[in-house]
């Protein structure tokens, strides 16, 4: 909210402020860690993958992940905090910690895990585990307490929102397990990076077997050499915990997994690599080999993130691409379509997109509608009605399918059905003005000026600086006797609008009717046509000139 104030929908402004956060987050990250372990290089390592990796490209790239790159700083700084803590136990500094911790839960919910990563951190690389351990525990008991309350409020009102779907247990814990094993592989071979990956209709036992597989086989090598390799204990633990509030255990939304959400989980399998490879160079006696070894990291990193960001220059390439490295993707052919349908001149190749995502998500009610509109823009308005019927069947306590099929009903001529429509979607939702509106121009077409007055005074107390509106408003006026308060609406779209040329022809008119605003009125409909040359209305104004009649307002 704050960007926009100062940078309105200049999204170059947007990109940077979320490109600094992301610069600001690894900064806190080698501080932590470097604070944390003693190690400079290692810790400058780990924060340079951070910053370079392209699964972190849809993090920063997309402005609404905002959320990722703000809570990330609040996380490693709450983690700074907690070292600063344990170095020095007090009041001030535990403060410090919950916080940090406060501000992140505010930024984005992931944090919630924030008192597991401390317990890792405790066990390595503080060692608090071997005096204090019940202690440890008890003073997490506080953060905890915030990180369950933020939980419950984030779970209660994306429920009342309908972002909680209702996935059978079985699948989301067959995606669970299926989408650690990717996020593992993708970390390591970052490739077929997208924005939306779909909830599959059914998973791949071998595909099952193998994630559970691989998970367990790391996680008794993570045990097994926890003495020998602390690092790998803490990391894989960082890893496994921090994905939990997005794994998919509980269903919130119809993704199986996003590249976003390991913006914080990839910080623990980071630390496994870095730190695991070192000692592997130093045991070998081969530390010459670490500069070039991290080089190359690095510099790949930075090919591919170069890469990635490539595919979010516009919606187009965004989406196309998903197409590509996905299937049965009905998010990305909607999106797509939507795309397509508002670019001047592409409304063709729009509708077999949306088709699609309707084809693949039957219950998708938002591409249903996309596509009945698509539909009635490309004059297929037989197709477009029994779209938009088949919606309202779907739907029908939803105003915006009756407003759409009334909007189709009345491009089609039949203003009866139309009307019926619009004050089906305003009883539905009487704050609803685009029905409002709509009702009122179908009132209008059929006569009934009293009644389209009604709606036109109803939109205009909340949409005042609507020029149309005034101008029909002023058209109902003057057809039902109020020639003057017509002529203050057609005044105040002129007002609002000079460029009108509509509301000037009709301004002039009701003004041509009293004989003292002859010259006003003149000057309106040489205005009117200068704006939209008409030779009948050049004749009007010859005959206005010489002393006869002018012309019947006009719409």
């Amino acid at each position: 909210m704050l960007d926009y104030q100062f940078f309105g929908a200049d999204s170059g402004w947007h990109h940077l402020h979320n490109v600094l956060l992301h610069a600001l987050a690894a900064i806190l990250l080698f501080i932590f860690l470097q604070r944390a372990t003693g190690t400079r290089w290692r810790s400058a390592l780990v924060a340079s993958l951070f910053a370079l990796h392209p699964l972190h490209v849809e993090s920063v790239a997309w402005i609404a992940e905002r959320k990722d790159v703000l809570s990330a700083c609040f996380w490693f700084l709450t983690l700074w905090a907690y070292v600063r803590y344990s170095e020095r136990r007090s009041v001030g500094r535990y403060l410090a910690v919950a916080l940090s911790l406060c501000l992140g839960l505010m930024a984005k919910p992931m944090l919630v895990t924030v008192p597991f990563v401390l317990l890792l951190l405790d066990y390595w690389p503080l060692a608090r585990f071997r005096q204090t351990w019940r202690k440890a525990i008890w003073e997490k008991l506080p953060l905890l307490g915030l990180s369950v309350a933020d939980a419950a409020i984030t779970y209660l009102v994306q429920k009342h929102a309908g972002a909680v779907k209702v996935v059978p247990l079985a699948a989301r814990l067959e995606n669970a397990a299926r989408s650690y094993a990717i996020y593992f592989l993708k970390t390591f071979w970052p490739s077929g990076l997208t924005v939306y990956y779909p909830f599959p209709r059914e998973f791949p036992i071998l595909q099952i077997l193998g994630a559970g597989i691989l998970l367990a086989s790391i996680t008794a090598g993570v045990i097994v050499l926890r003495r020998r390799a602390p690092y790998l204990l803490t990391g894989w633990g960082w890893f496994v915990v921090t994905l939990v509030p997005v794994i998919g255990l509980v269903a919130s939304g119809l993704q199986a997994y996003q590249a976003h959400y390991m913006y914080i989980p990839m910080v623990g399998l980071l630390i496994m690599v870095v730190w695991g490879v070192a000692e592997i160079l130093e045991r070998l006696h081969s530390k010459m080999l670490a500069v070039p070894l991290a080089a190359t990291a690095c510099v790949a990193c930075a090919v591919l993130s170069w890469i990635q960001i490539g595919y979010w220059r516009n919606s187009e390439t965004l989406f196309r691409h998903a197409l590509e490295v996905t299937d049965e993707n009905w998010v990305a052919n909607h999106n797509l379509g939507n795309y397509l349908m508002s670019s001047p001149g592409r409304l063709s190749e729009a509708i077999p997109y949306l088709e699609t995502a309707v084809r693949i998500n039957p219950d998708a009610t938002d591409a249903q509608n996309d596509l009945g509109i698509a539909l009635a823009q490309s004059g297929r308005l037989p197709d477009a009605i029994a779209q938009f019927q088949l919606l309202v069947h779907m739907a029908p306590y939803a105003p915006n399918p009756h407003n759409d099929l009334g909007g189709a009903l009345a491009q089609a001529g039949d203003y009866a059905d139309a009307i019926a429509e619009f004050r089906t979607a305003l009883r539905l939702y009487p704050a609803f003005d685009e029905a409002r509106r709509n009702l009122a121009l179908a009132l209008l077409n059929t006569g009934d000026f009293s009644g389209a007055t009604v709606e036109l005074e109803s939109f205009l107390r909340t949409n005042p600086n609507d020029a149309h509106a005034h101008n029909d408003l002023g058209i109902a006026l003057a057809q039902t006797g109020h020639l003057p308060d017509a002529i203050a609406q057609f005044e105040a779209a002129v007002r609002l609008s000079p460029d009108f040329a509509g509301a000037q022809l009709n301004l002039g008119m009701a003004l041509s009717s009293i004989p003292d605003r002859l010259p006003d009125a003149l000057n309106h409909l040489e205005e009117a046509d200068r704006l939209r040359p008409n030779p009948e209305l050049e004749r009007t104004i010859a005959h206005l000139r010489s002393g006869s009649e002018g012309l019947a307002g006009q719409p």
